[in-house]
This record gives C-alpha cells, structure tokens and sequence, in this order.
C-alpha cells in the first residue's frame, strides 16, 4: 500500500451522503513521520465535495496542514502569550505592552470568539474598524494590528492554518504629527512653575540633554563622571507588571555617552546634596539603590508621578499638551535652530538614523534651510564690478553677438 502514497501523492474515497443530507469524502496521505492519515471532507451537495477534495489536496500538495485549526483566535492568542512570546528576544516593558493589547483588544472582543477556520481578511478589517468607532487611537490600532498578525505568524508556524489572513490586510496608517516643542521663553515659564516640585532637577536635565524620561530615571551615579564631564545611558527605567525595573534602551544607538554641561552639572551636584541630606534624615529607612533620581527614601522614582507634576506645572501657566517628552523635542529643537548638525543633534538623542530625526523634526528643517540658503547666496554674490562693470548675462549676450 506504501507506493500508493509514493512522492506525496494523496487518496480520496468516493463521495458519500450523510444521513443529515450533506455529503462527504475522505482524503488519505502521509504526514512527515511516513504515518498515513486521513482526514474528512464535508460539502452541501455533491457537486461541491469534489471541489473540497480538490482543495485538501492542494494544501497537503504545498505541505501546508489539510484544514484549518478550529481553535478560536482567543485560544490562540492565549497560547502565544504564554509560548512565542515568551520565548522572544524582546524587552520585557514590549512584552508587557504586547500582553496587554492582546488581552484587552484580541481576547476582549468579538473577534477573540472567532475560530481560525471563520477567520478572514474581511474579519479583520471589521474588527479595525470595530476599535476605530470605539475610539481607540491610531497608533494603539496599528500597534494591536501587529500583534495580531504576530500571533496569526504563530498559528501559521505551528501548522494551525495554511496562510495568515492578516497579510491580505492594509496595516492602519497614523497621520504624520510633528514633535510639539517649547520655546524656550516658555522652558523659562515652564520650570519656573515647576520650581517647587521635587521633579524639577528632572525637569531640567532633560531639557538641557535632550535625555528621554526612562533613560534619565534609570540614570545611576556610576553611569555619572564629573572629572570627565560625561554620563553614560545605560537603560531605561519602565513599569513592567508593577514593578519598576531598568530595561534595554529603546535602540542600540540609545546607549550612549552624553557630555555634561555646566548646567547639567549644577543640576547633578545639587542632587546629590539633596541625596545626601534625606539619607541623613531617613536613617534605617533609607535605601541605597544607587540611582540618581530616588524619592526621600532613596527608591527610584516612578515616571507616573514625574509626569502629573509636569502636568501641573503647565497648567499653572497656561501651556497645554506638555508631557515629559515634550522636554526632549524642544532641547532638539533649540539645537537645530541653533545650528547644531543634524547628525550631531540624531547622536546626542540617541536615534538609530539621522531619517528619523529628520522625520520627527520636520517643523524646524524650513528656517534651517532658508537661513542655509541665505548664507550661500550671500557668500556666493558678486559685486557688480566684478565683471569689468557689466551683468554677467550682458557679458554673454555681447560675445554671442
């Protein structure tokens, strides 16, 4: 019976009626261990239990599974988590992000119920449009699709389905935003408000390194050496299933050496004064963790409660939309303003290319340009007599003449 199966080839017995009226047909084939197995084929009518067979046969022929898994897209999901997504070469705060969007926009809606067999491309962009109306933004959509996709990836890998119906699927778009950024009248406003606040060395320091709020709070006093006016950044401090832990920097471009400026070492050495006298009045309570921003009992500090005092801050004077990041994009934008290069500027942030500093500080590129464009016409101008008293161009036309 071995040649019968020879090279791949596969077996189906005649079609058959059931008693329900739908009818049916068996497919026989090897699987890759040599076992031969058979798997049932079911149509409405007979006309169509042909066309079923035809398909089981394609699949096998390709090597994808015969059928698709019936497992819902939540069963799946769940698997994934607990399996390819722990064992991926990820940061544990993506995981977290990850684990989260697919418990509460896979899992949590209707398409969780849906079984790999039912779901479709059309299945999918239902479901987009689903968290669209429920107003979820963009770049959580787009950021779920992902995860869905990956999972389906899983699904496709473990032979649960032929083909990942997501790749059919247009990736939702997220409208271009330019970084909004302070003036820095308004810097000015803005940490005078902040003044007060235990964050506003914070504050501070990422105005003044263009650092962005992980990387600062990670900050340890051995990643700080005044004598060479350096700190190094190391990792980034994030909230990861409650906990507070220091994780990979977001790129390896990230982890990098930035110089201290006379301000920024005002700002260290005033910390670590403020460090040294709550040490004092703790005692036994106080922690040595070693990190540079700490609260009065020396444990790091959370990135939650730096950013509601920003939030106060700017509320006090009239400056809406103001979050920690918004600290980073106007010491970028100082910067370029300033003249800085942008390689220079894409290295003291820390991006993986100058495109994306480019990209995200689009809004400064037309004064830089202009203001470029203005020296070069001014230092390429000739005075009028340079040419014996005559326009270029009447120069020309004459000797044409």
């Amino acid at each position: 019976m071995a040649d019968k199966y020879a090279n791949g080839r596969t077996r189906s017995s005649k079609p058959y009626r059931l008693a329900d009226g739908r009818w049916g047909a068996k497919v026989s084939y090897r699987d890759e261990w040599g076992q031969i197995q058979r798997v049932a084929v079911y149509a409405p009518n007979e006309l169509e239990i042909g066309d079923r067979v035809d398909e089981v046969r394609r699949r096998l022929g390709e090597g994808l599974p015969a059928s698709d898994d019936g497992a819902t897209v939540a069963q799946v999901t769940a698997l994934w988590l607990t399996t390819g997504l722990e064992s991926e070469d990820r940061k544990a705060s993506t995981k977290a992000t990850y684990s989260t969007l697919a418990r509460k926009h896979i899992v949590g809606r209707a398409i969780g119920g849906v079984s790999l067999k039912a779901l479709k491309p059309a299945t999918i962009q239902a479901w987009l449009v689903e968290m669209r109306r429920a107003g979820l933004a963009p770049s959580t959509a787009r950021q779920t699709f992902t995860v869905l996709k990956m999972v389906l990836r899983f699904a496709q890998r473990n032979d649960m389905i032929a083909r990942n119906p997501a790749d059919a699927v247009e990736r939702p778009r997220v409208a271009h935003r330019e970084a909004a950024y302070l003036s820095p009248t308004d810097v000015q406003r803005l940490l005078g408000a902040a003044s007060s606040s235990r964050y506003a060395p914070l504050f501070e320091l990422l105005v003044n390194t263009g650092l962005r709020r992980g990387e600062a709070l990670a900050l340890m006093w051995r990643d700080i050496d005044l004598d060479e006016r350096t700190l190094r950044v190391r990792g980034t401090l994030t909230r990861v299933d409650g906990d507070l832990v220091v994780t990979d920097t977001k790129t390896a471009k990230s982890r990098r050496v930035v110089h201290v400026s006379p301000t920024v070492e005002r700002i260290l050495k005033g910390l670590k004064a403020r460090q040294a006298a709550e040490r004092l009045a703790s005692g036994s309570v106080w922690h040595q963790t070693g990190y540079v921003f700490t609260t009065e009992f020396g444990e790091p500090s959370d990135p939650r409660n730096a950013l509601r005092a920003i939030t106060v801050a700017a509320k006090k004077v009239g400056l809406g939309g103001v979050g920690l990041h918004t600290l980073r994009h106007s010491a970028a934008s100082v910067m370029l303003t300033n003249g800085v290069p942008l390689k220079v500027v894409s290295e003291v942030l820390g991006h993986s290319s100058v495109a994306i500093t480019g990209d995200v500080y689009g809004h400064v590129a037309p004064d830089i340009a202009a203001d470029a464009l203005d020296r070069l016409g001014g230092a390429l101008s000739l005075p009028d007599m340079a040419l014996g008293g005559e326009n270029l161009v009447q120069k020309v036309v004459q000797t044409q003449q």
